[in-house]
This record gives C-alpha cells, structure tokens and sequence, in this order.
C-alpha cells in the first residue's frame, strides 16, 4: 500500500509538470500568432504584446525547471520516468528558444515599421512561412500531449516544408536586393525575420524528436527521415 501510494503521488507529480509544459507551451504559441499578427498589420500594438508575453515564458521555463529538478532529487526516476522527465526539460528549453524566435521577430517587425521600409517587399510569402510555423507548433504540442509517434514523423516532414519556404524566400529577396539597392536595409530584416521563423519549426522539430525517444527509445537526432521512418513507424 505504501509504495502504491508513492506512486499515484508521483504520477500527480509527472501530470503536474506535463500541464505546466503544455501551459508553457500554449503561450509561446500565442506568442508567435501574435509576431504572425504583427508582420501581417505592421503592427506595433502586437510588437509589444509579443514582448511583454517574453518575461513570462522566461519564468515558466524557470519554474518548470525547479519542480524537475526536485522532482529528480526526491523520487530518484529510472528508466522511462527519468527519460520523460529529461524530455520535459528539452521541451521547455526549445518552447523558450521558439518565445525568444518570436521576440525576435517582433523586433525585426518594429525595425521594418520605423524604418518606414517599402510595402512592395515580399512581406506575404513571409506570413504564410510564419503561419506554417505556428500550425506546426500546434501539432507538436498535440502530439507531445498524446506522444503520438505517427503525428511527430508528420512534423519532421512538415518542418522540411518550412526550409523550403526559407530557401525560396532568401532568393527572392536577394533579387529584390540586385534591382534595387534602396530595399537592402529593409531587405535585412525580413531575412532576419524568416530565419527567426525557420528556427521555430527546428524547435518544433527538436520536441518532435523528444516524441520518438519517450516513445521508442530511439535517439534519432541527425537521422535522415526515411531511416526514421523506418525504424519506428
């Protein structure tokens, strides 16, 4: 009876921490809808929104990182209680880093604002980059929630879609940047802006890895995804 009872306490425990992750998680993403928001209007409401929203993620990931640290020094996990608990703390980590993308983004928005840089710049195909970004954060805190192996290959897959977009995006820019060298500043932080936006799906992508290794065991970071595809689907 003892030792049941120290389990469903440790299980409240994990439960507790998973809900602070998700938690976590949901702000960041609203967040990035906010950056999203912002680069769409040119605005500069949304721009301090996503600013004021950092100082909060920045806590979240502070505190989620104490409660697993005690957690680990009391209960002293093995196996896969450790592995999700190390999980936990990757998550939080590049839920943060996705927090900071976002901020970034915002910042770059508020440079292209007071710059008073030319509407003409291909600011849209930046959106729709930014709004696949968003969506696949979405997914990955799904199918964190559910560790849902099928639903974290589809994200691996979906996160080379947002490289893509990036590749394509950075020629664009460079051939507005050749034609006319008035649009090289403004030019600058869009390019900063759609490599904030590229390393919030590589984050996603990160949790997403964090999936398959809860699930399966398997570490399959640098793995090409056909070989992954293989060795867990």
């Amino acid at each position: 009876m003892p030792d049941k009872h120290l389990s469903s306490q440790f299980d409240s425990e994990l439960n507790s921490v998973s809900a602070r992750v998700m938690e976590m998680g949901g702000l960041v993403e609203s967040q990035i809808r906010q950056a999203v928001y912002a680069l769409s209007q040119f605005s500069l409401e949304a721009v301090d929104t996503v600013a004021s929203m950092e100082t909060r993620i920045n806590a979240m990931e502070v505190e989620i990182d104490q409660e697993l640290s005690s957690i680990i020094a009391r209960r002293q996990p093995t196996a896969r209680d450790l592995r999700l608990l190390l999980a936990f703390s990757k998550a939080t980590a590049n839920l943060e880093r996705m927090g900071d993308e976002a901020n970034k983004m915002a910042r770059m928005v508020r440079s292209i604002i007071e710059s008073g840089a030319p509407r003409s710049l291909p600011s849209s195909d930046l959106r729709t980059a930014a709004e696949l970004a968003s969506g696949l954060l979405r997914k990955t805190l799904d199918a964190f929630a559910r560790l849902d192996v099928k639903a974290a290959v589809a994200i691996l897959k979906e996160d080379d879609l947002i490289d893509k977009e990036f590749d394509g995006f950075v020629r664009k820019l460079i051939t507005y940047m050749m034609e006319d060298p008035r649009t090289i500043s403004p030019s600058l932080d869009l390019l900063f802006l759609a490599k904030a936006i590229e390393r919030i799906g590589d984050h996603s992508k990160n949790v997403a890895e964090l999936i398959i290794y809860l699930v399966k065991g398997k570490d399959v970071r640098h793995t090409a995804l056909d070989e992954i595809e293989s060795a867990v689907l």
